[in-house]
């Protein structure tokens, strides 16, 4: 299950929901506003996070997985832009899942 980050929309949730079921914003799940460790820690709930943070690049590279994360890497976007990578890269991240041994994936 993908956790959308606080610096992603929350209408992702809506969006993305036919590809990503059971996809979520952290707004929902009471983790914003949170420090990023507290977020970390929803790997317990087995998420998946998807953020444009870069500090949780940094703690998958501390810690590992779990959680998994996916950075995503346009820079300045669009939700448009990003709900357009999510849909059009679903099968590489469906792979990242998949796989137990990967714990960081790069989306630009």
């Amino acid at each position: 299950m993908l956790l959308f980050d606080e610096n992603l929309a929350v209408r992702l949730v809506a969006e993305l929901a036919d590809l990503y079921p059971g996809c979520v914003h952290v707004g929902g799940q009471g983790l914003a506003p949170a420090p990023d460790l507290v977020i970390w820690h929803a790997r317990d709930r087995g998420f998946t996070i998807v953020t444009k943070d870069d500090d949780f690049q940094a703690l998958s590279v501390l810690y590992g997985a779990p959680p998994k994360v996916i950075w995503i890497r346009l820079g300045n976007c669009s939700t448009a832009d990003i709900i357009r990578l999510l849909r059009e890269r679903r099968n590489e991240i469906a792979r990242f899942m998949a796989n137990e041994e990967d714990a960081f994936l790069a989306l630009a």
